[in-house]
């Protein structure tokens, strides 16, 4: 993109004008939040066993003590060799949210259907503290739609976002996805929200600050340009890759 070179004067005046759109985008953003709250909730009847490096854990229990509970659907199925690298990327920002989120009444967990072992392995890997679990044993990834069997990938489509999408060479057996639940003083669950695909991107600190770097995200499809944080290379060429795309 070719950007024209104005006074200091002019650049006030479109500064001004996107000013205002960033106003009424973050005005958007507030009544968005407020319907997201206004949800209906709906009482979770199924017990989940989930396995912790505690042993095993009820969806209950997840709350460790909290009221309300954040999971973040991990896509590593079983014997997978690593995690997605956008769901890792997702994960990068979850340790410096803990304590924030923990003083706030929120408990946050990962799960994925991997076992135990594989997900300690990769966890050990990237160097993460969160509280990772496993629903190897359980129909909880299944239940909130964010893993399939091969059965149901074969017919070719899966329920997934909200709708039926057509799985033929581009939705593999795991997806992500965020799921919300409350507790009321009674000990009664309710999932309150979930959001799958596009709708994770505000979990990513990095994506918004890129967004106000000057050439942005710099991509040509999305996230193209994002690794697990142990796999950028140690050389310039990422950046002369970066400076090209731009």
């Amino acid at each position: 993109m070719q950007h024209p070179v104005v006074s200091r004067d002019e650049w006030l005046v479109a500064r001004k004008e996107l000013l205002a759109k960033e106003k009424e985008a973050a005005h958007r953003r507030d009544e968005l939040n407020a319907a997201r709250m206004a949800l209906p909730w709906v009482k979770v009847e199924k017990r989940y066993v989930f396995d912790t490096p505690e042993g095993k854990k009820s969806l209950a229990e997840l709350f460790a003590g909290r009221g309300q509970l954040l999971i973040y659907h991990f896509m590593l199925g079983p014997g997978w060799a690593a995690g997605c690298p956008g769901c890792s990327f997702v994960a990068d920002h979850f340790g410096g949210a803990l304590p924030h989120l923990e003083h706030h009444d929120v408990s946050l967990v990962a799960v994925s259907r991997a076992p135990l072992d594989e997900i300690e392995r990769y966890r050990s890997r990237m160097g993460w503290h969160f509280p990772w679990i496993s629903s190897f044993e359980s129909d909880f990834n299944f239940d909130y739609h964010v893993s399939f069997d091969k059965d149901a990938l074969a017919k070719g489509r899966v329920f997934y976002n909200f709708s039926d999408i057509d799985t033929r060479g581009h939705l593999s057996e795991e997806q992500p996805g965020l799921s919300a639940f409350c507790k009321d003083a009674e000990g009664m669950i309710y999932h309150t929200y979930s959001s799958y695909s596009r709708g994770l991107e505000e979990l990513i600190g990095t994506l918004m600050i890129l967004d106000r770097a000057p050439k942005g995200r710099n991509e040509k499809t999305t996230m193209d340009f994002v690794r697990r944080h142990d796999e950028y290379e140690k050389t310039e060429e990422p950046i002369k890759r970066a400076r090209a795309r731009g």
